[in-house]
């Protein structure tokens, strides 16, 4: 008879997401002319960039030309498209990063997972919390843990609180950890992390053989000109970390599917006979044997946002959502409620009022205002008494979103 993994029988009730999704389809079922404005999950509602339009439609004309039709693509993605977010989003910034270094994939999600694939099952493993769940989950997928306790924390991780006591950055853990997971911006806090705090992560890491991963996803929303974009402004991360990042919430790309992550060749691990093994290699061949690579016409896609174009309308795009975040921080102060992030990230994690516990505020925000937001306590332990909202909607959505929760919990 056939056996399953295992591992997926210690992942709690249900992931994040979908339990949101059960409960809000529950709520709709029940109330068919409730209107429900969806401030929970990070999906864009803005359309694709005109550029990256022009040059998909372009593309998809080429596939219909036999003398330019183009069927499997490299499993790392173009050469154009690479060189060209080498030159773009790191060399620009002084960054040590080839074009050959760069993989091209769909989505970040997906590959914040199957990095998992190239490294041990005797790792001990860094998160922060509250974090997002996909770094918890994967890991507990793999088998890279024990059983969850009362609080939801599993046996074989090291969890970092993240608190508004120490500005939600993770303090330097006391222990050698050997996998690290950072997010910056942070999802879900919203919080900024500068150059001297990665500095110190960046030490710590080298100092212990450590590799941090380094979810870079919501980098295009950092207007501080003082604060770094990539993990590799900091001297000695190529030694150390791997990047992150993504074309969803910058250009739109959420249901077009684009991504990069970025494996510096002189990052290595050692091996069980204690040899050091380069994780170029391993990526590159994970990949080549399990992924086609992404579609011609998404990464000719991808390659305008680089074009004046695409770079003056991707810069709308990240203001309109911005601007979305200033409404939600301002609104949400002026009714008497803590907020948190929202600034250089378009994530607002505000402090629960009325001591609600943070799934306690989410139904009530449900079935009073018709809002949907993301409970704390689905990020962590520490998230509870949080909740976050996005800042990914429309204009109305979110003003209207504001007004009905100010009126319920104005103080």
């Amino acid at each position: 008879m056939a056996t399953i993994n295992d591992n997926y029988l210690k992942l709690k009730a249900g992931y994040l997401f979908p339990e949101i999704g059960r409960r809000v389809n529950a709520f709709a079922a029940a109330n068919p002319d409730a209107k429900i404005i969806r401030l929970g999950i990070g999906d864009v509602t803005e359309p694709l960039p005109q550029a990256c339009r022009n040059a998909m439609i372009k593309a998809v004309e080429e596939m219909g030309d036999r003398a330019l039709f183009k069927g499997y693509g490299p499993e790392q993605g173009y050469e154009w498209l690479r060189e060209t977010i080498a030159a773009h989003d790191f060399q620009s910034r002084g960054c040590d990063i080839d074009a050959s270094e760069i993989f091209i994939s769909d989505g970040s999600k997906c590959d914040s997972g199957n990095i998992l694939d190239i490294f041990g099952d005797n790792n001990t493993i860094a998160v922060t919390d509250p974090v997002y769940p996909v770094y918890v989950d994967t890991n507990v997928m793999a088998g890279h843990t024990g059983e969850a306790n009362e609080k939801g924390e599993y046996e074989g991780f090291v969890y970092l609180p993240i608190t508004a006591e120490n500005n939600f950055t993770a303090q330097i853990p006391s222990q050698k950890v050997d996998l690290i997971y950072l997010c910056f911006p942070n999802n879900p806090t919203g919080a900024t992390a500068t150059k001297e705090h990665l500095k110190a992560w960046v030490n710590y890491a080298n100092a212990h053989g450590s590799i941090i991963f380094f979810d870079a996803a919501y980098e295009a929303f950092i207007a501080d000109p003082d604060l770094p974009h990539s993990i590799y402004e900091i001297e000695g991360a190529r030694n150390c970390a791997i990047e992150f990042r993504s074309f969803s919430k910058n250009a739109g790309f959420t249901g077009t599917r684009c991504a990069l992550t970025v494996v510096p060749k002189t990052l290595t691990a050692k091996a069980a006979d204690g040899s050091d093994v380069e994780l170029w290699k391993l990526w590159n061949r994970r990949q080549s044997t399990k992924f086609n690579g992404v579609s011609y016409i998404v990464q000719r896609g991808a390659e305008a946002v680089y074009s004046d174009a695409g770079q003056s309308q991707i810069k709308a795009l990240v203001s309109f959502y911005m601007e979305n975040a200033a409404i939600i921080r301002s609104q949400l102060t002026a009714a008497g409620i803590a907020v948190y992030g929202g600034t250089n990230a378009p994530y607002v994690w505000l402090k629960t009022p009325n001591n609600l516990s943070s799934w306690d505020f989410f139904d009530k925000l449900l079935h009073t205002t018709h809002v949907v937001g993301t409970p704390g306590s689905g990020f962590g332990a520490a998230g509870e008494g949080y909740f976050r909202i996005s800042a990914f909607n429309s204009r109305d959505n979110v003003n209207e979103a504001m007004t009905r929760i100010t009126q319920t919990f104005k103080s």
